[in-house]
């Protein structure tokens, strides 16, 4: 028999250790208070990248057990948002993105580090096309990084831009738009995030290629409903074309992902369940469902090669719609986030209901800017593009 001595920071139970019982004595774990200042995007030396730094210091729990220092994941717990930046995901790219961004150099100069990175000109895609290979899932989500990214800048370079990035107190991102907020919110550099968005999409198009999956929108159904017609989908088809939610958007806009004949047979249902129209993605394949189980232990490997540090503001997660503080939660979150759904409308109602004042939505696209207005009719949110 073994006894759990456990804290409570905030209100989640965070196990420290087991003791054996029969001990002669308990000693309390020692809780510590370190401050710490973010600065925003560095590189993997530690100097000062064109993003430089995003504002305010950040009060970090740990609690030290012996030698190990366990980090709370409830630091932001009881996060009161005013000002959120809005982070897109694949499918808000279109040629001509980055353009406008040559015009400041710090905006610039993202993409000359991303050259070299990648391997190939990025920007030359973004501004060119083709279209097809702009769309391209390895491509598209670097991209998409990179530019939204390059969107803080040109609103740093305007008049009062700096002063409404330091009034950001939340931040968050569709899918692959995690990464660009934890970018933002300094829990790793530009270089790392790109690195990690890069075998991303390599890990998402392979898992793609070995099954026929495909994804497609339901459109003018609740989420129930959108269930109930995968539900009868399902019953059409064998386990290997079982479709489900995979991204809640709103209510009336909710992606299903599976297999290729049970997307059709969603389709075909479609109009009996009372749905509006369906559109299918032009994506690679079933993206967050257990059809891109191979990508995750790549990422897996790759996000425990990788720095990660407490993000400097809360970031909410697609995964729980919660915000995380512990780097070692955070990596298995962005590991777990291909094959779990994507909880968009719970993020922002949760946002809207705390007393969000404004959002920010920055890169390309307006995807993002018309699920919130769809939600919220009254909320304020601005566009910044690159």
């Amino acid at each position: 028999m073994r006894t759990f001595l456990r804290l409570n920071l905030h209100h989640p139970l965070i196990l420290l250790t087991s003791l054996p019982t029969m001990t002669a004595s308990l000693a309390l774990p020692s809780i510590s208070l370190n401050s710490s200042s973010f600065s925003g995007l560095r590189n993997g030396k530690g100097a000062p990248l064109g993003i430089r730094s995003f504002g305010r210091s950040r009060v970090s729990m740990t609690a030290s057990v012996g030698s190990q220092t366990l980090q709370s994941d409830a630091l932001f717990a009881d996060y009161k948002p005013n000002f959120a930046f809005l982070f897109p995901g694949q499918g808000a790219q279109a040629v001509g993105m980055g353009r406008e961004a040559q015009s400041v150099p710090a905006a610039a100069e993202l993409y000359k580090k991303a050259n070299d990175i990648l391997g190939f000109d990025l920007l030359d895609v973004c501004i060119n096309g083709p279209k097809e290979k702009l769309d391209s899932t390895v491509i598209s989500q670097p991209a998409i990084y990179v530019t939204s990214l390059a969107a803080v800048e040109l609103l740093r370079a305007r008049d009062g831009g700096q002063q409404i990035i330091d009034s950001v107190d939340v931040t968050c991102g569709l899918s692959l738009g995690e990464y660009t907020a934890l970018a933002f919110a300094g829990s790793f550099s530009f270089e790392d995030g790109l690195n990690l968005v890069k075998l991303r999409g390599e890990a998402m198009q392979e898992a793609a290629d070995a099954a026929k999956s495909a994804m497609v929108s339901v459109i003018g159904l609740d989420s129930d409903k959108v269930q109930q017609l995968c539900d009868a989908a399902n019953q059409e088809v064998d386990d290997a074309n079982r479709v489900q939610i995979a991204n809640y958007l709103c209510t009336g806009n909710y992606a299903v992902s599976g297999g290729v004949k049970g997307v059709e047979a969603v389709e075909a249902k479609a109009k009996s369940f009372k749905a509006r129209m369906t559109v299918r993605l032009a994506v690679a394949g079933a993206f967050h469902t257990s059809f891109m189980e191979p990508a995750v232990s790549r990422l897996e490997a790759k996000l425990a090669a990788t720095q990660i540090r407490t993000p400097r503001l809360p970031v909410i997660s697609n995964v729980d719609a919660q915000s995380h503080s512990d780097p070692e939660t955070i990596k298995k979150i962005l590991a777990r986030q291909v094959t779990s759904p994507v909880q968009w409308e719970t993020t922002v109602k949760t946002l809207l209901s705390k007393g969000l004042k404004k959002s920010y939505e920055l890169g390309p696209g307006k995807v993002i800017a018309g699920i919130v207005k769809r939600m919220e009719r009254s909320a304020e949110i601005e566009n910044i593009a690159a």
